[in-house]
């Protein structure tokens, strides 16, 4: 069985749409949120990974003649790798860069069959609607992630007068 990258590299790409920058955006932006989805995903389960692993070994720990510091120092990693995670959203971002990823090769392909809002256009019209949907959707995922980022960031704190 093939694997997805193997058949996006089988698709027969023109030379005309290759040279063009809304087909070098697209390439660009779907290889940048594919890695920043495997990146955010295997932070997150390291992350977790190692909180499991800490605290199935805090009662082990517990039995060992130095049980305060042992348990005490798990249980402070614990809470410092999940504040990492916290502060770094990897779970969030990992859906979010893979769900973003996604819908750009589902438009790779809209493009590449000519259906959906490509379909009956030239090509030069295609590469143009191309890179208005491609602007488009990557505008809105930075908007989404600025306005989780504002959120999620403490409010600054106000003079007293």
């Amino acid at each position: 069985m093939n694997s997805p990258r193997k058949a996006e590299s089988d698709t027969q790409v023109p030379s005309g749409v290759i040279q063009s920058a809304a087909w070098n955006r697209l390439e660009h932006q779907l290889e940048w949120y594919d890695k920043r989805s495997v990146s955010c995903q295997r932070w997150y389960k390291a992350l977790k990974l190692l909180q499991v692993v800490l605290a199935v070994l805090i009662p082990i720990m517990a039995m060992l003649p130095v049980a305060k510091w042992a348990t005490a120092l798990a249980g402070a990693a614990i809470a410092v790798l999940e504040a990492i995670q916290h502060m770094n959203q990897y779970s969030t971002l990992w859906v979010t860069y893979r769900s973003t990823a996604e819908h750009l090769r589902h438009e790779k392909y809209l493009f590449l069959s000519s259906a959906g809002p490509y379909r009956g256009q030239a090509e030069t019209d295609r590469l143009l609607t191309l890179a208005e949907r491609v602007e488009e959707h990557v505008s809105s995922e930075h908007a989404n992630w600025f306005n989780e980022a504002r959120r999620l960031a403490p409010a600054p704190k106000k003079e007293a007068t």
